[in-house]
């Protein structure tokens, strides 16, 4: 059974804080608070806004190390995906971070717990967190560890659909189509699974929480096949 208490994501990210009131900042949404009714409990927003910063700094240094020759305008470009909500939810989701924090009844029940905006900036807030707790380089190596790692895979899954359109364009004739395979569980937190086509034949199936993150698994799937069938995709 997993340990989803603060000792057991200190222990899942490696890092323990001196300060144990700041991870707990770190993990407590605003619904929680508000629940709470007590107006000296902190949520997470003002570290999400620090943390932001921090991982902005750390990622453009990564990238302008990383790449002397490419021009500024496409290292922009690169790290906005890097840091954007779904690509920081993807790596929330590796640390299951989201069963860690401290949600109202309300938004638990609505599936915040998997919901890309809690949990993309709860990584900003826990980034923000060890910031304050330890400094700059403590952060960086969380960045490097959970962020900025296994780059070319995340790349891949960001923008799926549009590398899985650009290689069906230079690679094939047949129309590629996305269909709803399925949609289950109750209206306020529904799951849809979604088939991508390349003419008939089925490339992928994913499945999420809208029909927009199915189609995005669907996608990041059918690049995996072509993958091993040696075709090529753009790299950071």
């Amino acid at each position: 059974m997993s340990d989803y208490t603060m000792e057991g994501l200190e222990e899942r990210i490696g890092y323990r804080f001196h300060k144990k009131e700041l991870l707990k900042q770190a993990l407590t949404h605003s619904s929680y608070t508000n629940e709470q009714k007590n107006q000296k409990m902190a949520n997470y927003e003002r570290l999400e806004f620090l943390g932001d910063a921090v991982l902005e700094l750390v990622s453009s240094e990564y990238l302008f190390q990383a790449h002397k020759s490419v021009p500024e305008g496409e290292l922009t470009k690169r790290r906005a995906s890097m840091v954007c909500e779904p690509s920081l939810a993807f790596c929330a989701k590796d640390l299951e971070l989201g069963q860690f924090m401290l949600l109202g009844k309300g938004e638990e029940s609505t599936g915040g717990r998997n919901r890309d905006s809690i949990i993309a900036d709860g990584m900003e807030s826990l980034i923000g967190a060890i910031y304050l707790d330890s400094g700059m380089e403590e952060a960086r190596k969380f960045i490097y560890r959970f962020v900025l790692n296994d780059l070319e895979n995340k790349q891949l899954f960001y923008d799926s659909k549009s590398n899985l359109q650009e290689v069906v364009q230079a690679n094939f004739k047949a129309d590629l189509t996305y269909e709803l395979a399925g949609e289950s569980g109750p209206e306020h937190n529904k799951s849809f699974t979604v088939r991508v086509r390349l003419g008939k034949e089925v490339l992928g199936e994913g499945s999420g929480k809208t029909k927009k993150a199915a189609e995005q698994q669907a996608a990041y799937q059918a690049l995996l096949k072509l993958r091993e069938k040696g075709y090529v995709f753009k790299k950071y």
